[in-house]
């Protein structure tokens, strides 16, 4: 396995390499934390290995990581059942939308039209790698056509 990533994101092409990372990560619902008091959103991740598939290995493995961002203002989901803790959702990748600087919106943008659109007072972003993902390697395809 490579070495652990931690990415910061401070502005839209930053995001665009933290989003890179995470297209495909799978999440569950329960792995959505708004803490709305702190400010932040924190979302646990199964997230390919990007630079392992790069480097020419075969067979795509996953890593567990944590996507968060702080400074956030409002979180508003779309065809995200928040009530449904086990569901399963495919992260496609996140876009910003500015506003008045610094401010703007972070859109995580999912499968089957699911979204989380962040109110941001500026972007404050930050993947970290927390190990492998024990449970073996990964059975489905990019962008949520596998199992």
């Amino acid at each position: 396995m490579a070495p652990q990533l931690k990415l910061i994101a401070l502005d839209a092409d930053d995001l665009a390499v933290v989003s890179a990372h995470v297209q495909d990560a799978r999440v569950r619902t329960s792995d959505i934390v708004w803490r709305q008091g702190e400010k932040r959103l924190v979302v646990g991740m199964s997230r390919l290995d990007w630079e392992q598939t790069l480097a020419g290995e075969t067979g795509s493995h996953r890593l567990i990581a944590a996507l968060r961002f702080d400074r956030v203002l409002a979180c508003k989901s779309r065809n995200i059942d928040l009530e449904a803790p086990e569901a399963a959702l495919d992260l496609l990748g996140i876009e910003f939308h500015p506003g008045d600087a610094p401010s703007g919106s972070a859109v995580l943008l999912f499968t089957h039209g699911g979204a989380l659109r962040l109110d941001v007072e500026c972007l404050e972003c930050e993947l970290t790698d927390l190990g492998a993902d024990e449970l073996g390697p990964d059975e489905g395809g990019p962008s949520g056509l596998g199992g």
